[in-house]
């Protein structure tokens, strides 16, 4: 397994995979601690996911410079990330046992009926590459403070990072076995997912992948959870704070080279105000800086994979191909690594590629719209349902208009984001399931009802 710079195309490291030997040991471990484990006591799950925060804040320079060479986000969003993954480590060291106490029902005189949050066993999660220490964290931090261990496979151009967050855990006092990595590839998963000993999985990815997993699952009966990626909204009216939806827009659509499930990828725009929004925004796409990840005034770095960034430039070419219109970039830039310019589309046909697919990487589709009954069909013309952003001064309208539409969560006049105060998550092909908060913490235990006479 070998991890390769995409800003260079150098290789940083190679790791020896786990064989069949390995992965068994593993998931005897996993099944043993966890029969300890469950018994720990949950302010003691506390203070040790409090421990792991500190850890993640000793080594934030050298964590993100890893994510930096592996994955080729830009160092000040890297260093953010680690930070992101400390605080959620401190939220729920606050806040899990106030997350999962005892629920009390009614009941007949002399009895009581409550519902207890008991851990389920090992899980498998199944992580992406382009937020390598966010996605795992937000994971684990509640899962495993739950009672349950985890068992990490996470995207093979990563291994180095996937390591690193088994020694967060080490470093934070956790006993041996509660948080393991697998450094398998993908062909490995369903043999593991299939294993009388893993008893829930979660995966963030692709909507095939997210679908295998689910299969398997459903015929093993075991609890699955989904986000498999977005096509989000950015729904401007024509009362919103130009100058803040073309700052957020841009952040949202760019930030880690645009390789997000929840960035802004389709600008729904009211026509009162379309042409000054797209002459804003371009000329902020061609102020963003293109470059060395590793520099600290560098906004995009390259794209994470060169076969990655040529998929998505073959998403563009098709799409002006049946007719979009190039407002700026467009081309992969003539230099080493895999960096692609920050893309504008308008005049964008329906059906073609960046109209109804994903696109992982810094392009937006500009969409011009006559009223907000529009915006929202437009908003709502996808497969996904992950996030959207609704910009409007008029916040009555937002609060009405936000109830329809179709997506996991909408932000009104703030880019859309996962949180661990809030629930995070969507629907149709975005997946199922929720991530964070109360309810993230709550999907991978058994609310047992328990009845006293």
């Amino acid at each position: 397994m070998e991890a390769t710079n995409p800003a260079t195309g150098e290789q940083i490291a190679t790791y020896d995979e786990d064989d069949e030997g390995d992965i068994e040991a593993k998931l005897r471990t996993a099944q043993s601690t966890f029969e300890e484990w469950r018994d720990v006591p949950l302010r003691e799950r506390e203070r040790l996911l409090e421990n792991a925060g500190e850890v993640l804040r000793e080594n934030k320079e050298r964590y993100a410079r890893l994510m930096t060479e592996e994955m080729g986000k830009p160092i000040a969003q890297a260093r953010a990330e680690v930070e992101k993954c400390a605080w959620a480590c401190d939220h729920y060291a606050e806040y899990a046992h106030a997350y999962l106490a005892d629920e009390h029902h009614p009941s007949p005189p002399g009895t009581e009926v409550k519902t207890v949050h008991d851990p389920l066993g090992p899980v498998l999660a199944v992580m992406p590459w382009n937020y390598p220490f966010w996605q795992v964290i937000r994971f684990a931090a509640p899962y495993v403070t739950a009672g349950n261990v985890g068992l990490l496979k996470h995207a093979s151009n990563v291994p180095g990072c996937a390591l690193a967050l088994e020694e967060v855990f080490e470093e934070a006092g956790y006993p041996e076995g509660v948080f393991q990595t697998l450094l398998v590839g993908s062909s490995k998963i369903d043999g593991v997912l299939r294993d009388d000993r893993i008893r829930a999985a979660t995966l963030t990815g692709s909507g095939p992948a997210g679908r295998t997993v689910a299969e398997t699952a459903g015929n093993q009966l075991k609890k699955t959870v989904l986000e498999l990626g977005g096509s989000d909204p950015f729904v401007v009216l024509d009362d919103a704070d130009l100058e803040a939806a073309v700052e957020t827009g841009v952040t949202a659509r760019t930030q880690n080279g645009g390789q997000s499930c929840i960035a802004a990828k389709r600008f729904v725009v009211h026509t009162d105000v379309y042409d000054e929004y797209v002459d804003r925004l371009v000329d902020a796409f061609e102020a963003l800086t293109v470059g060395d990840p590793t520099a600290e005034e560098t906004d995009v770095g390259p794209q994470a994979d060169p076969d990655l960034m040529a998929e998505l430039h073959e998403q563009v070419t098709q799409s002006i191909e049946a007719g979009a219109t190039v407002v700026t970039g467009g081309e992969p830039l003539d230099r080493e690594g895999a960096f692609y310019p920050p893309t504008v589309l308008t005049d964008v046909p329906e059906g073609c590629p960046a109209d109804t697919e994903e696109t992982f990487g810094p392009v937006a589709t500009v969409y011009e719209v006559a009223d907000e009954d529009e915006a929202i069909d437009v908003a709502n013309d996808t497969r996904f349902g992950l996030g959207a952003s609704l910009w409007t001064d008029d916040r009555e309208r937002a609060q009405r208009l936000a109830r329809e539409v179709e997506a996991g969560c909408v932000y009104i006049n703030q880019m859309t984001k996962s949180d661990p105060r809030v629930p995070f998550g969507g629907i149709k092909d975005a997946g199922y399931g929720r991530e964070l908060s109360e309810a993230g913490i709550k999907e991978f235990v058994n609310r047992k009802t328990v009845w006293t006479e």
